[in-house]
């Protein structure tokens, strides 16, 4: 896959789990050119900066603030460089954030191989790129509230991992499910469950779930 002038694209992936950079690696090769990577944020942003690649492949949740601190790092410095999240997340706020932050696109991990090949150029091409569902999100937030930014003082209370686990908790997943989906074990799910729990001034995953469900994180 080429850019207008006929150059194999340039990709560079920002993930912090080291077996899905490998598998988006070994699946995009064939398509483009993976020219790097990196698991955390600081690496992202020296790496890519060093490298000016076209387009960015960018997680949403990492620790040390995540594809937002990668995207508010590089968007002045390297504008010729696009940003395309990819992330297990498809929750309204983590579209909106990254959109207002500067990305280019949003698609979900579900996405097959071609259809993220297809979608990098038309990201590189200058396109913006959802995946089906998420694209009502950004154009209800441009369209009907464009000043309004996207916060709730509860929800900040939570890391990226505790949103994450909420989520799928809230759709649910079993502990086991959820340790399988974000790579991490069962006792670490149990933490985060009882963090969110804890910070939330709640007792059990039912109220939970109808918390996630009224902010639209299900």
């Amino acid at each position: 896959m080429t850019d207008t002038e006929g150059r194999r694209l340039r990709v560079f992936l920002v993930d912090d789990h080291a077996m899905f950079r490998a598998g988006v690696r070994a699946e995009l090769g064939v398509h483009v050119d993976v020219i790097g990577e990196a698991g955390t944020v600081p690496d992202a942003i020296s790496k890519i900066s060093a490298m000016e690649p076209d387009v960015v492949l960018l997680d949403v949740h990492m620790p040390e603030g995540g594809g937002r601190a990668v995207l508010d790092a590089m968007r002045r410095s390297h504008p010729q460089v696009r940003f395309l999240a990819l992330s297990v997340s498809d929750a309204a706020e983590d579209v909106i954030g990254l959109i207002r932050a500067g990305a280019r696109g949003y698609v979900t991990k579900t996405i097959s191989p071609d259809e993220l090949a297809a979608a990098i150029k038309r990201v590189a091409d200058g396109d913006a790129v959802f995946s089906p569902r998420l694209a009502g999100f950004v154009l209800d937030a441009f369209a009907s509230r464009p000043d309004v930014p996207v916060a709730d003082p509860e929800l900040d209370q939570l890391t990226n991992r505790e949103r994450e686990v909420l989520r799928l908790l809230a759709r649910g997943y079993a502990y086991k499910e959820i340790a399988k989906e974000l790579y991490i074990s069962i006792k670490t799910v149990e933490t985060h469950v009882s963090n969110v729990l804890r910070k939330l001034q709640m007792s059990n995953r039912y109220e939970l779930s109808r918390w996630a469900a009224d902010r639209r994180l299900v």
